[in-house]
């Protein structure tokens, strides 16, 4: 963190907002405060180029064409790629993930090029996948399992190089039918989870504070009501 406020990029979340993602900041933002950080959000709109210079970066789902309006601006203006080169910690939600791969198709058929943060492409599966999803996280520093809400058509295939966020004990994940959902490429996170997701793991949510503020832990947080939102969800997807 370069001064003394948390700076949070929210990314394009005039179009790349559909499933409440947005609210992932907040959350980062929330648990800053609660620490005694002072946070603000930065929200980055289609009439803004993207800076470099923030702290921790989200990105939310989206529709087709709003999917590609967003990847346009993105490789016009590649602040968030040059925030990620530089270790900044970034945390793209379902169709932004497929924005960071090389490419995806559209329900069209359309193949449109993304900018390449992340070793996946992605294509549609021939049904949606709809549901409560958990997994096993195989990234370092994360020890709890993982829950969200997937709705999302694409299907991401990872790179041979690529390592994926989780493996799936419950729902469908990446949606290519060898286990794996999400990805990670150093400090950028994808994942598949909505719920927003950061609400719904607390883990994740410190992970990222901890690399937005360079340190390498953070004092956990007494919240009994988060405590319940997760044991509530992972038992719903149980049933």
């Amino acid at each position: 963190m370069s001064d003394s406020t948390l700076r949070i990029g929210l990314v394009l979340p005039d179009v790349m907002g559909t499933y409440g993602d947005g609210g992932n900041a907040l959350v980062l933002r929330q648990r800053a405060r609660m620490r005694g950080i002072d946070a603000e959000i930065i929200s980055i709109t289609l009439d803004d180029e993207v800076p470099d210079s923030l702290d921790v970066y989200t990105l939310g789902g989206a529709e087709d064409y709003a999917q590609r309006l967003a990847t346009r601006h993105l490789t016009r203006y590649p602040g968030l790629q040059r925030a990620a080169a530089a270790g900044r910690p970034v945390l793209a939600i379902c169709a932004a993930i497929q924005v960071l791969g090389h490419w995806y198709e559209t329900s069209a058929g359309e193949r449109v090029d993304g900018i390449s943060l992340f070793n996946l492409t992605t294509a549609p599966q021939q049904t949606r996948s709809i549901g409560e999803l958990v997994t096993d996280p195989v990234l370092p520093g994360l020890t709890q399992p993982l829950s969200g809400f997937e709705n999302h058509r694409g299907g991401s295939t990872l790179g041979d190089d690529a390592t994926p966020l989780g493996r799936v004990r419950h729902g469908v994940g990446n949606g290519v039918g060898d286990g794996t959902e999400g990805v990670v490429a150093g400090s950028v996170i994808g994942t598949y989870l909505h719920g927003p997701a950061l609400a719904r793991n607390p883990e994740l949510a410190d992970f990222l504070l901890a690399r937005a503020i360079g340190t390498d832990s953070l004092a956990p947080l007494d919240l009994p009501e988060v405590d319940r939102l997760r044991s509530e969800r992972l038992a719903a997807a149980r049933r």
